[in-house]
């Protein structure tokens, strides 16, 4: 702004003569004597002081005390002023006079130092302010002029309170000083379309160009809680605040909001998994109610009554007086962490979220009876913010604990995600406590059922081997036909000696199997001798380079060699695992509401499958053996419908190839573990690790006394050790036989010993085809119910 200060457009003339003009005006219209009698006499008082209408300079206003007191005691009355905090001020000044007594000791509370400033904002808002009175009084606009204006007052205990400023200016009188500076209705327009262009404004109001008769009356009104819950709420939300920093302004906050001193504010997460009570992780905040423990089990920091109130209830546990409260409980934990930190009252306020608990809000003091059941309506009317926070920081550690688990253990199945976020919580916690570089330890889970399958191609290294073998031998006779061609044009001795280094290859290729040493040679020659020189021979004629150029668009870029018929296979064994994988996927989405287990799946030359079932890895869960014999009727009819897709899928892919499928049954529990360092699962244990052998060598394993294969195309081998199991299975075939998904075709076969692995036995069993896969899965309780109707 210019030079002009904010009062320079007007001349301030602190008069009462508008009071005085209501006291006439009540006088006419009054019925009641004794009123008229009252108002009279008010009027001869004025008669007496005729400085209350001509007006008083601002530096004899203490001149002047009780004759303004006595006119104005209508505005301010006796029986109000220990209540009203209210004084008169001289307009858009800091001078206030005629103040209630409350507001008189509360200024005098504040110190000597103490300064209130009513107009502490920029010197253009307060002039542009003194212009809007001026168009709503003078001009009779409505403009909005209504703004918080808030001002902080220390208390006697050096406390900031915090009060909002409203000015009622019904006793000032505006005059224009002349007409020259009257406003025209589009000056108006012109103002109001320009509220911040202060050069216009002051164009428009010049020095002294009006006069302000009268005075305004200012009141304040104590918004201190109002203030600390929105100084809470920006706390709270503003992440960049230090830990320490922002708890001690909690602190200060939550003692204006409670008006008590040495007022102190704790917190305590609570962890749902595992029922603790902790502390906060990256905060800074105590716990009262764990005193000097890092955490504690909920039962064991909790007597009957405050896990009956805080646990169960979620409500408010109110301590007035935690003596007397110790004296009346069973367990004294928390309040022995009370009183060792002499405090005497307390209230533990529950945050939850989604009706689980999340944390507690402690505030406690030193004083009985300071904090009681009154003081939860005020922790009521902040509990959202603080809930709010909370949920923010639970939601990073969230964040935290699952950036741990993917850059410790990778992908992580859903059934077991529970138990790396208790070890990566566990780690978060050990870090924040200064233990930098604690590791992330193994994973285990003990006494789980294991349930393996497998649907593998027949004969895959051969296949792949002979669509090499082929694609081989058409690149060598495209190149003998090029080579034939050039010599017709161009004869030198090279040609003739590529040619029948090439017949060599072909017949090489056509008797006997392709291994890598003969593959190896045969890339050398042509990358090093035939493909350098085939580009030469695109010059010798147009029939030439239209051979070389339909080899060459066949030809791999890295390597050199068509891989026409190998591409062929290689895509229908990827579009063929691509179906059984999503095959199983789906079916998967049925396994676990069986009941939750581990599952993973791994696409080769077909898609095996893992599955580990057992209490340990659905531990809110209460494990039975039927879920295991359900889900392996379960694993038996999916393996059912691979077997069926496996085939269906390959009606639009170029080649066609065979499967064989295994079950592999193991009767006992054992324990797996995932190998941080290694980032799978693997089975614990060496007695449990003859189960991996098995997986390993089964589906190669002949039957016994013969040179045949356990697994064929067509059938389903179920690999298993004792007669229980074998009766098993024979329910669930008979049982999927008439429903007509198996075929009658059983038989009872023994196996080779595999590496030290004696008696193994199987079923195998023919599947049916061209069944409807997409009908729902049968159950176990589908078989129990079969099997009392054929009884």
């Amino acid at each position: 702004m210019g030079n002009n200060s904010s009062r320079d457009h007007m001349i301030v003339n602190l008069t009462f003569k508008k009071v005085v003009d209501q006291y006439i005006a009540r006088l006419e219209k009054e019925d009641s004597n004794f009123k008229k009698l009252y108002i009279s006499s008010v009027l001869r008082y004025v008669d007496d002081h005729e400085e209350l209408i001509d007006g008083i300079k601002e530096d004899e206003i203490f001149l002047h005390k009780e004759s303004i007191s006595v006119l104005l005691s209508d505005l301010f009355p006796a029986a109000l002023t220990l209540n009203e905090i209210k004084a008169a001020t001289v307009p858009f000044s800091n001078i206030l006079f005629n103040k209630t007594e409350r507001l008189s000791n509360l200024l005098r509370d504040a110190g000597k130092d103490f300064h209130l400033n009513i107009t502490a904002f920029e010197s253009f808002d307060t002039f542009r302010m003194s212009c809007g009175i001026i168009l709503n009084k003078y001009y009779n606009k409505s403009i909005d002029l209504s703004r918080p204006i808030l001002v902080k007052i220390p208390d006697i205990k050096g406390y900031e309170r915090t009060y909002r400023v409203t000015y009622n200016a019904d006793f000032i009188d505006i005059e224009l000083n002349s007409d020259e500076y009257r406003l025209s209705q589009e000056d108006i327009k012109k103002l109001l379309r320009s509220p911040n262009d202060e050069q216009l404004w002051e164009n428009y109001f010049l020095n002294e160009s009006y006069t302000f008769d009268g005075f305004i009356i200012v009141t304040f009104t104590d918004v201190t809680m109002d203030a600390a819950i929105s100084d809470l709420k920006t706390l709270l939300l503003d992440s960049a605040q230090s830990t320490k920093d922002q708890t001690d302004k909690i602190k200060v906050i939550f003692r204006k909001i409670f008006n008590l001193e040495n007022l102190r504010v704790g917190f305590t997460s609570f962890d749902h998994y595992e029922r603790n009570f902790e502390s906060m992780i990256y905060n800074d905040s105590e716990s009262f109610l764990l005193g000097s423990n890092v955490e504690k089990k909920c039962k064991d920091a909790l007597c009957t009554d405050s896990y009956q109130h805080l646990i169960k209830d979620f409500e408010p546990l109110v301590i007035t007086d935690v003596a007397d409260y110790a004296s009346k409980i069973e367990n004294t934990y928390l309040t022995d962490n009370l009183l060792r930190n002499d405090i005497h009252s307390a209230i533990f306020y529950p945050i939850t979220k989604s009706k689980k608990l999340i944390g507690v809000l402690e505030i406690v003091s030193k004083k009985k009876f300071a904090l009681n059941s009154f003081n939860v309506i005020k922790i009521e009317s902040v509990a959202g913010y603080i809930k709010a926070a909370l949920v923010r920081t639970e939601q990073e550690y969230e964040n935290s604990i699952k950036a741990l688990i993917q850059t410790e253990c990778t992908s992580i199945h859903s059934s077991v995600q529970w138990k790396f976020e208790r070890e990566a919580r566990r780690i978060l916690k050990a870090r924040s406590r200064n233990s930098k570089n604690e590791p992330f330890k193994d994973v285990g889970f003990q006494d789980v059922y294991p349930l393996y399958g497998q649907i593998d191609i027949v004969g895959s290294s051969d296949a792949r081997n002979q669509a090499i073998k082929k694609d081989l031998i058409n690149q060598m006779d495209q190149i003998g036909e090029i080579f034939a061609f050039a010599k017709k044009y161009e004869h030198l001795p090279i040609y003739d000696q590529i040619s029948y280094r090439v017949l060599e290859f072909r017949k090489e290729l056509e008797n006997g199997p392709i291994d890598a040493n003969s593959q190896r040679d045969i890339i050398k020659l042509l990358n090093d001798e035939i493909n350098p020189v085939i580009k030469h021979l695109m010059k010798l004629s147009p029939k030439i380079e239209r051979l070389v150029a339909e080899y060459q668009s066949q030809i791999d870029e890295t390597s050199g060699v068509i891989y026409q018929i190998r591409n062929d296979y290689d895509n229908t064994v990827q579009a063929i695992n691509e179906a059984l994988a999503n095959c199983i996927d789906r079916k998967q989405m049925e396994a676990q509401e069986i009941f939750p287990h581990f599952f993973e799946r791994f696409k080769t030359d077909g898609v095996e499958h893992n599955i580990y079932l057992g209490s340990s890895i659905a531990a809110e869960q209460e494990f039975n053996v039927v879920y295991l014999y359900n889900l392996r009727l379960w694993q038996l009819q999916t393996m059912i419908a691979m077997e069926n897709q496996f085939y269906s899928v390959q009606e639009n892919l170029p080649s066609v190839i065979e499967a064989a499928s295994m079950i592999l049954v193991f009767d006992n529990t054992l324990s797996i573990r995932y190998r941080i360092d290694e980032k799978r699962f693997d089975v614990d244990g060496t007695y449990n690790a003859r189960y991996e052998v098995i997986k390993k060598r089964i589906d190669k394993a002949n039957i016994k006394g013969t040179q045949e294969r356990i697994t064929q195309n067509g059938k389903i081998a179920i690999i298993y050790t004792n007669k229980e199991t074998e009766r098993e299975y024979m329910r669930y075939i008979n049982f999927l036989q008439h429903n007509q998904l198996l075929g009658n075709e059983v038989e009872h076969l023994e196996l080779e010993d595999v590496q030290g692995v004696v008696g193994l036995k199987a079923l195998r069993v023919n599947v049916l085809y061209d069944i409807d896969v997409a009908k729902g899965t049968l159950t176990y309780e589908d078989l129990v119910r079969e099997l009392h109707l054929i009884q």
